[in-house]
């Protein structure tokens, strides 16, 4: 698997090289993105983070929220860059509390994400953060929950795009930011 990077910032060409490639990873015919060994290579994983907040940092963004679980690495440093909150939107049943949900669909079945009651006030802006987009539906579902409370979402970001899966056209009209697509 190749990445394509745009662009002339070689912090790109980095990043893509610090992502470790596992094939039928976990199952068959699957070429697993793996964001593990992009962590242990600390300029590329500060490179990732710096290229999110210098996209961020003026426009106004008072929430950052994470999707579970690898969200949860690159949200919380973005938003404290940034000066806004962290909210982790999570599987069903991991947040204690009162919680929204929203369900979306799996390739086999459907799954929800949800966050805490409160967390986030009508009016506020955001953005979205997972390490890779697929088919969108993880990304989609952060959205409608985001929205149904008033939520402004700015935009979408993720480390990976995989193209051939088509998330970015669900998204729709709906900005979606990537350093590195996979090809």
């Amino acid at each position: 698997m190749a990445f394509q990077v745009g662009g002339d910032d070689l912090r790109l060409a980095r990043i893509a090289e610090a992502i470790r490639v596992i094939p039928n990873f976990p199952k068959p015919g699957i070429m697993f993105q793996d964001i593990t060994t992009l962590l242990l290579d600390p300029k590329a994983f500060k490179d990732t983070i710096d290229m999110f907040v210098e996209r961020y940092k003026d426009m106004n963004i008072s929430v950052v929220a994470g999707i579970e679980a690898r969200g949860f690495i690159f949200g919380p440093p973005i938003a404290l860059a940034i000066g806004a909150k962290f909210v982790p939107m999570r599987k069903p049943k991991k947040l204690p509390g009162e919680v929204i949900s929203e369900e979306y669909s799996l390739e086999y079945g459907t799954d929800r994400i949800e966050m805490h009651v409160g967390a986030v006030r009508e009016g506020e802006r955001a953005i979205i953060i997972d390490d890779l987009v697929a088919t969108g539906g993880t990304l989609c579902a952060a959205i409608r929950l985001l929205e149904r409370v008033g939520v402004n979402v700015v935009e979408c970001a993720c480390v990976i795009e995989l193209p051939e899966l088509k998330g970015r056209e669900r998204l729709g009209d709906r900005p979606l930011f990537v350093l590195v697509k996979a090809f």
